[in-house]
């Protein structure tokens, strides 16, 4: 009887379906890069309650650093003048404390999502410098003190820069002036001397706000503010930013001598609206056909692309993993990614590394291979 034999083809492309199913279901990301830098996620509120069984699981087994997404933004944890809200923030590091995680507070200081009140007076006029310097004083004293020694490091200020690496036009820069961001850190080291402080930005990958940036830093630097890294946010596509790009990026900020943190990586496999660019969250665009092709699920070729994409990036991260200390993925799954609503609601996204029923990716895939080609290439 003649004996028969597959193509080998079909016994590659069956080899490698059967061997990326069990990578998937056997990798941890948390120990695969162990040896090199934390991975982390940010949670929203019902995977810090745990109400989200599914996220919070996912959280447990792959990551070893959290970020939270928003519980800790000044418009959630002190809405009002006399009331601080801790109940989700104490949640959330209780969780972080029980699974031995590293714990990160996002964000101190941001134009966004910070209550009007915390600029105004009783008739609604500009508070004096003074005046709110003392209120910022007053917010990070409380906020980072009540956690001290639990999170270990804070976004102490987000979104300083313009895009063309100029100071942005906010109320803490107009009101108390450059010194803002120097005062912000300040009183972070003062409410906590052992806490990690960092900088945290969009684009920096862009050498225009790259250079105001590293000015920032030299700043803070000269004038002894303790800055122990830089968070480049990385929030990505297919194309942006180019490796060429990201490489000069990590190699700049290390020079500095500060440590780097990827803070809120996802890769947008979506069209950009016309003009837009970044991660500017004040915009919105309106819905268009076009800009949603995908929300019937993400087509082989797509993940595909999606896959080379992280495993481009990560190649890039591992070859500067002495200089990076974290990468945070920003949100779990798809389900909940903020990009199926940012910058055009109700889209369908999927730029993460698990899809809306909570199952690893090929992107998932393709960044736990990424550093087995990473060992290969530096043993040839």
């Amino acid at each position: 009887m003649k004996k028969f034999k597959l193509p080998s083809l079909i016994i590659v492309i069956l080899w490698s379906a059967v061997f990326s199913a069990d990578l998937s279901a056997q990798a941890k990301l948390k120990e695969t890069f162990k040896d090199y830098f934390l991975i982390g996620a940010a949670l929203n509120r019902a995977q810090i309650f745990e109400k989200d069984a599914r996220g919070a699981k996912i959280v447990r087994e792959q990551f070893n650093t959290i970020s939270p997404e928003n519980i800790l933004k000044w418009a959630e944890v002190h809405p009002q003048p006399e009331r601080y809200n801790f109940e989700a923030a104490d949640r959330y590091v209780a969780f972080g404390e029980k699974n031995g995680m590293f714990l990160v507070g996002h964000t101190l200081v941001w134009h966004n999502q910070t209550p009007q009140w915390v600029f105004e007076d009783k008739k609604g006029n500009p508070v004096s410098r003074e005046e709110l310097l003392k209120r910022l004083r007053a917010h990070i004293n409380t906020v980072v003190g009540r956690y001290k020694g639990k999170i270990k490091g804070w976004d102490v200020v987000n979104e300083a820069l313009n895009d063309d690496g100029s100071w942005r036009q906010t109320p803490w820069l107009k009101i108390i002036g450059e010194d803002y961001i120097a005062k912000a850190f300040a009183y972070a080291h003062e409410a906590d001397p052992s806490a990690e402080l960092y900088y945290n930005d969009y684009s920096l990958e862009n050498e225009p706000k790259r250079r105001g940036a590293i000015a920032l830093i030299k700043k803070l630097q000269a004038a002894g503010i303790p800055i122990k890294a830089v968070g480049l946010q990385g929030h990505n596509n297919l194309t942006f930013p180019t490796v060429e790009q990201q490489e000069a990026t990590l190699r700049e900020f290390a020079a500095l001598g500060i440590k780097i943190a990827i803070t809120e990586l996802d890769v947008s496999v979506l069209p950009d609206p016309e003009g837009f660019s970044g991660a500017e969250v004040s915009l919105s665009f309106e819905m268009k056909e076009r800009l949603n092709p995908y929300k019937n699920g993400l087509p082989d070729e797509m993940q595909k692309k999606l896959a080379d994409r992280y495993a481009e990036l990560f190649a890039v991260y591992l070859k500067y993993h002495q200089d990076i200390e974290r990468i945070t993925f920003w949100n779990v799954t798809d389900k909940e990614s903020w990009l199926n609503n940012f910058p055009v609601r109700g889209r369908t996204n999927h730029p993460l590394l698990f899809d809306r029923q909570g199952k690893p990716k090929p992107a998932f895939n393709a960044v736990v291979e990424s550093l087995e080609n990473f060992r290969q290439r530096s043993r040839n």
